[in-house]
């Protein structure tokens, strides 16, 4: 099952397209987590095993200097995505990221690709 947790920032329209399409999706502001802090975010990610779906770099930071295995965190760097756009970009990325966010990774979209590091994040 695809479990996200989309963070404030992202339209909450996506969360209606993506269910509809079977998918298991929930928007902090539905939960009452409008104003919590990245940390409190990825725990509640990690307690109910979804994946984050933010445009803040700050969660890569934060899970690259954990040494935490999850959860995985999908960022979006792209702005001003409506609800179906977004909807549509998950769905187009997900065959080729999925294995990686089960293992625990840090997922970057971009306009020209699609970055995956596996966690726990290591500097060589």
């Amino acid at each position: 099952m695809k479990r996200l947790l989309l963070d404030q920032g992202l339209p909450r329209s996506c969360v209606a397209l993506l269910t509809r399409a079977g998918w298991d999706v929930i928007h902090i502001s539905e939960i009452g987590m409008s104003r919590a802090d990245d940390v409190e975010i990825l725990q509640r990610a990690r307690a109910e095993a979804r994946i984050c779906v933010t445009l803040d770099a700050d969660f890569h930071s934060l899970l690259a200097t954990s040494g935490e295995r999850g959860p995985s965190v999908i960022r979006i760097r792209k702005e001003g995505l409506d609800g179906t756009t977004l909807a549509a970009l998950l769905q187009d990325i997900w065959g080729g990221i999925e294995d990686a966010l089960k293992g625990g990774a840090m997922v970057t979209v971009t306009d020209r690709s699609v970055r995956v590091r596996r966690l726990p994040f290591v500097r060589s």
